[in-house]
């Protein structure tokens, strides 16, 4: 048997993790988001970063030779629902985290009105209530292409798949969905 292949961070913590500012951002976001830990958080803003480092390495190179990369890049956020058709290289420079975890299964979940919070879509995702098309989902943290979010509903072999089950019905009795994932924690917060 050899040795089971290392586990590499997914991510670069923040350079100063202790300023005061830098912590109540990273706190806001993870009650916001309904994420586990900031790791998590930070997985997301390394992805961000890598981004933006290729658009801005593709600004500094030829024509010719950035041409490709840009397409590629454009492409990608574009598949992933984080930039529109007509966005420019600029766009991706002025994305911000937000951006990314609006794309999170969770958030999605939540957004669609199949959760009465984002703390309950992640319990959701992770139990195996949810899927994408046909297929069970259960990582919160899954990026959702563009093309598959209108395929975003309840596993057709779990219990909440039934119309009558005490979770759909608590759901139907809320008012219609107007609120973003910011709203709600900031009603939340209030109360």
């Amino acid at each position: 048997m050899g040795d089971p292949k290392k586990q590499r961070k997914k991510y670069d913590p923040p350079r100063f993790p202790w300023r005061t500012d830098v912590l109540q951002g990273e706190l806001r976001l993870l009650g916001q988001y309904g994420l586990r830990n900031k790791r998590e958080l930070w997985r997301h803003k390394t992805m961000l970063s890598k981004f933006r480092g290729s658009a801005r390495s593709t600004l500094g190179m030829s024509e010719e030779e950035g041409k490709k990369m840009k397409i590629q890049l454009l492409n990608r956020l574009n598949r992933l629902g984080i930039l529109p058709e007509t966005a420019g290289l600029d766009d991706v420079l002025d994305l911000a985290i937000e951006d990314i975890l609006e794309r999170r299964l969770q958030s999605l979940v939540f957004n669609k009105g199949l959760a009465k919070s984002v703390y309950q879509a992640r319990q959701l995702i992770t139990h195996g209530h949810i899927a994408i098309g046909k297929k069970r989902v259960t990582a919160p943290s899954y990026l959702v292409p563009r093309l598959e979010e209108a395929h975003i509903e309840y596993s057709p072999s779990s219990t909440i798949a039934n119309s009558d089950h005490p979770l759909r019905q608590t759901l139907i009795s809320l008012p219609p969905k107007t609120k973003t994932i910011e709203n709600a924690t900031e009603e939340g917060a209030r109360s």
